[in-house]
């Protein structure tokens, strides 16, 4: 079977994302993160002076957005990774008013398929609302595991995803035909007493590598032990502890509508921009305009 050149590259090994979430569902999962992100968006929706019948809930590990989304919409359904194979979501065009997602993003192969999938399933004036981790996320992390595997063991393995910026995350928003995008980002910082102590809650969170090309063996204990010491060294606070950057972006975005402002077309401006700024300016024309 010919391979298509058009496909996206594959990132991410989805079945042992599903497996290690689950594990840590069933071992008592660190919600911290889920938390903060599930009461931001909420305020959001809040904020939002419309009525939404019908939404779907696009990947949200666990129950993080299901129990008040129920009581919210005539109609809500829960896409969960358990039951998806692909990523091809099964989604009617134009079916909903809100498609809704919090910290699944960030293990998707072909974030742009998958938003576009989102715009033909959203009605007119519909609205995405999601949350996904940022390319900040963990960089002390990084740092410290690649120091030490480049000591260690010849060479640095991928250790965290390769998370998107702001940037890119707007553009794919407007490549997938979106309407007023807006990317914004929040970053947490949380201590912890040593390296390890990070990577235990990142377990528990079901948020370890997933990459694709990680490295299939176990990390040496000397290797560990590196990179535990070299997060210290890099980055320890006077009171010994270490801090774990966390970076959540926030995506907000409408399906068009006619309903909805727009920019003005090119050259159709009625002032030149000299003259405005002449106009703002309170000094005497013609006089010293020196400070």
């Amino acid at each position: 079977m010919a391979l298509n050149e058009n496909a996206a590259p594959i990132l991410f090994d989805r079945a042992l994302l599903r497996r290690r979430q689950q594990r840590a569902g069933k071992l008592g999962a660190v919600t911290f993160l889920f938390d903060r992100v599930a009461e931001d968006m909420a305020e959001r929706l809040r904020a939002v002076l419309r009525e939404f019948s019908a939404a779907a809930d696009i990947w949200t590990p666990g129950e993080l957005l299901r129990g008040p989304a129920r009581d919210r919409f005539k109609s809500f359904t829960h896409l969960s990774l358990d039951e998806l194979a692909t990523e091809t979501l099964p989604l009617q065009p134009e079916s909903l008013d809100l498609a809704i997602s919090a910290l699944a993003f960030q293990f998707v192969n072909d974030l742009p398929g998958v938003l576009a999938q989102i715009r033909r399933a959203l009605k007119p004036d519909g609205l995405l609302l999601a949350a996904m981790i940022g390319g900040d996320t963990l960089t002390e992390l990084r740092q410290s595991f690649a120091a030490a595997e480049a000591e260690c063991e010849g060479g640095a393995s991928p250790r965290v995803a390769p998370f998107a910026d702001l940037r890119d995350i707007g553009a794919l928003l407007q490549r997938a035909g979106f309407a007023l995008p807006v990317v914004d980002s929040d970053i947490i910082e949380v201590t912890y007493p040593d390296a390890f102590a990070l990577m235990r809650d990142l377990r528990a969170m079901g948020e370890t590598n997933a990459v694709v090309e990680r490295r299939r063996r176990f990390t040496r204990r000397a290797t560990l032990m590196r990179a535990a010491t070299a997060y210290g060294a890099l980055f320890g606070r006077a009171d010994g502890r270490i801090p774990a950057t966390f970076e959540i972006v926030t995506l907000t975005a409408w399906a068009p509508h006619e309903s909805q402002p727009k920019p003005l077309p090119r050259g159709s401006a009625k002032t030149r921009l000299a003259a405005a700024l002449e106009a703002a300016d309170p000094r005497p024309a013609g006089g010293d305009k020196s400070p």
